[in-house]
């Protein structure tokens, strides 16, 4: 049913109070990740933002844009599709984050700049033939999501794979391989998290060795992103502390 003057839109004003709250928000996550590029013998600007925009409206999309925030992260295809269309006009990198569905390959080749999530051969194999059916388009970029916890839950290459995958993306034409991301298991403490990103860390410096174009290791949430930068993250993926909680969908 309609609003009326006698019943506020509550979606829509909550939704307006964000909008305002994100540009600081964004400026202090800036300002979190330089504290701790510094504190831990980091460059200044090593480390990139990739705001999670998942389940939030292109209204707060647009926001974070008008703060200089360029790289935004998706975790369902078709949403994160539709942004991309509706904010077209800012010229804004989208990342799609997580697991791929095979039936969703076509779309995501064809509306997203990067992929984190490729984890096996045949994706790989669709996205980059997708990519390929439109001409107009740079190569898609590809970080590898590498599995390093026994998780049932979670997707992610085994580091026994991760040479005969990186092969396949550094070769195909219309893929671009950039680096590594994961998602580890919650851990309970800042040394805890740290040895897993520096395992992590380790296969990166491996991968960047033998390929020319990574340059991207992905890692580290709200929960984990000082120990993430800590080990060498030279991406960050934050969303609540940006956009406020995730929606419910």
């Amino acid at each position: 049913m309609p609003s009326t003057p006698n019943q506020p839109d509550t979606a829509n004003t909550v939704t307006s109070a964000i909008t305002t709250a994100v540009p600081a928000a964004i400026t202090a996550v800036r300002d979190e990740i330089s504290r701790f590029e510094q504190k831990h013998g980091r460059p200044a600007g090593s480390v990139e933002l990739l705001a999670v925009s998942k389940t939030k409206p292109a209204a707060l999309v647009r926001a974070a844009a008008a703060e200089g925030q360029l790289a935004f992260g998706e975790n369902y295809a078709d949403e994160g599709a539709e942004k991309s269309l509706a904010l077209k006009e800012l010229n804004l990198l989208w990342h799609y984050i997580g697991h791929i569905q095979s039936n969703k390959t076509k779309l995501i080749a064809g509306h997203y700049d990067w992929v984190q999530g490729v984890d096996r051969l045949k994706t790989a194999r669709r996205l980059n033939e997708h990519r390929g059916a439109d001409h107009d388009k740079e190569p898609l970029n590809i970080c590898i999501q590498l599995k390093l916890d026994d998780e049932a839950s979670k997707s992610g290459c085994s580091t026994a794979d991760l040479n005969e995958l990186a092969d396949f993306i550094a070769d195909a034409e219309h893929l671009t391989l950039r680096g590594l991301m994961a998602i580890p298991a919650p851990r309970p403490g800042f040394s805890e998290q740290r040895e897993v990103f520096k395992e992590l860390h380790h296969w990166f410096e491996r991968l960047k060795h033998s390929y020319k174009t990574v340059d991207t290791l992905s890692m580290g949430m709200s929960g984990d992103m000082e120990a993430a930068i800590a080990e060498g993250a030279t991406m960050v993926r934050i969303g609540t502390a940006v956009f406020g909680a995730r929606e419910k969908r």
